[in-house]
């Protein structure tokens, strides 16, 4: 369900503007025939014509803005198409009201009063309210819509023209305006702006257009002929350097656009090995005081980890010991991130070796059982089975002395799937091999109870 904003706030009545607590106070906002005439005012803001616009599509494309608390049914909390009044005093949605009623209730549902009479009114004045507001609201959206469209299509065309300084504030420009409003990225799409402004990536692009043209890349969507002609080597170098020399915003968007590029395709799988690109990416990953950078980094990492190819490249960067580093630093979203790339490099030998050698590999693996999500849980089991299986007597003591049998027999008892109770077991009885019965269920913790 859309959530709406409410606020106090005045509307548009017969041309002049009518504060909402003084139309409740005078009674205008009542139930029955309107007390005043009033005017339906989209078409004096043009483009409307003298066509009536349909209420619940205004709604729907409004849905962002603050709207008056008056116009919002106390029931579903959502702009009213049908207020209708009770014998109470109170308007609701006819289709909410109706449905109160039906289920019984002899109350108003606002003020809990005894219904002495259940039939409703038509609030047309209240209706009529709600109308000219939207119409007004919906008519100055459009034109801002179309003042929009019209400044990209010119701001596209002098980019074919402008150099130097006045190139970068074009390109500014329209940065921000493609960010703001979906109007933009419509017209960038129909005057194929994706193609005009990637023209302007290549190898002699200073970074400053080339952070302005990323900046407005991210923000639109790029079809497989756009994706191809942006993962040229020229291009990605611009954007590799960017990520490691530019500031934060460009870092983080250089990341975002090449996800996009990389995602679903094997079109990437030779740049995303990159030690340079690998480099830029484990640096923003590793900045802690921007979260934003932190979950953009593991996004793209997890999608360059699908290739085959590029794994041993993040092996050999030492991005493992430093995804162990972060584990219990990272939220949950980014955790999950995390553990995904630590489990598909746990199925490459050098991975799994480089884990056995990190010292807190096992520790900050075990302290996320049954602590995030159970993905989180399922992804750290694979990671911890791979390291104990690499060297089970080294390993798996050491995993027991951090707390993972009580944890691994948590699971078994949990609610959690089948494949992860028993890859729990499987890991419980590779645990026990070096335990009699008694020192086991003693590293358990377990109550007599449960023994």
């Amino acid at each position: 369900m859309t959530m709406f904003k409410q606020m106090k706030s005045e509307v548009g009545v017969n041309g002049t503007v009518l504060d909402l607590e003084t139309a409740v106070k005078g009674g205008i906002l009542g139930g029955g025939e309107a007390k005043k005439p009033y005017i339906i005012f989209a078409a004096a803001y043009g483009g409307a014509g003298n066509e009536k616009l349909d209420l619940r599509s205004m709604i729907e494309e409004l849905s962002s803005i603050e709207i008056p608390s008056v116009f919002i049914c106390p029931i579903s909390l959502e702009p009213m198409l049908d207020p209708v009044t009770l014998c109470t005093g109170q308007t609701y949605e006819r289709s909410n009201i109706l449905k109160w009623l039906s289920l019984g209730h002899k109350t108003c549902p606002t003020t809990m009063q005894e219904l002495w009479d259940e039939s409703v009114t038509p609030n047309t004045t209240l209706y009529q309210l709600i109308y000219s507001w939207f119409s007004q609201k919906y008519v100055v959206m459009k034109k801002r819509s179309e003042d929009v469209h019209g400044r990209v299509v010119e701001i596209l065309a002098s980019l074919k023209k402008v150099k130097g300084q006045a190139r970068v504030e074009a390109l500014r420009e329209l940065r921000e305006v493609v960010a703001a409003h979906n109007s933009a990225r419509k017209a960038m799409s129909e005057s194929h702006g994706v193609t005009g402004v990637s023209a302007l990536l290549g190898p002699f692009t200073t970074h400053v257009v080339g952070a302005e043209v990323v900046g407005i890349l991210v923000h639109l969507s790029i079809d497989l002929e756009s994706k191809k002609d942006l993962l040229q080597p020229a291009r990605i170098s611009l954007m590799v350097d960017m990520l490691n020399e530019g500031c934060l915003e460009t870092k983080i968007n250089c990341t975002k656009l090449l996800t996009t590029l990389f995602e679903g395709s094997d079109l990437g799988s030779e740049r995303a090995s990159s030690l340079s690109l690998l480099v830029g990416l484990m640096r923003l990953v590793k900045d802690k005081r921007h979260s934003s950078g932190v979950f953009a980094g593991l996004t793209l990492l997890k999608t360059i980890s699908s290739y085959e190819s590029a794994r041993n490249s993040i092996i050999t960067i030492g991005a493992v010991p430093q995804l162990i580093e972060l584990l219990p630093n990272l939220n949950s979203k980014s955790v999950e991130l995390a553990l995904h790339v630590l489990e598909v490099l746990s199925n490459v030998p050098e991975g799994r070796l480089a884990m056995k050698n990190c010292s807190h590999a096992i520790p900050n693996l075990v302290r996320l059982l049954m602590r995030v999500s159970e993905n989180c849980t399922q992804l750290a089991l694979s990671v911890l089975g791979g390291i104990c299986e690499l060297a089970p007597d080294e390993c798996a003591a050491q995993a027991v002395e951090a707390g993972l049998a009580p944890k691994l027999l948590l699971v078994i008892q949990s609610g959690c799937n089948p494949i992860l109770k028993q890859k729990s077991a499987e890991l419980l009885k590779l645990c026990s091999l070096n335990y009699t019965a008694a020192l086991l269920i003693s590293k358990c913790k377990l109550t007599r109870t449960m023994q």
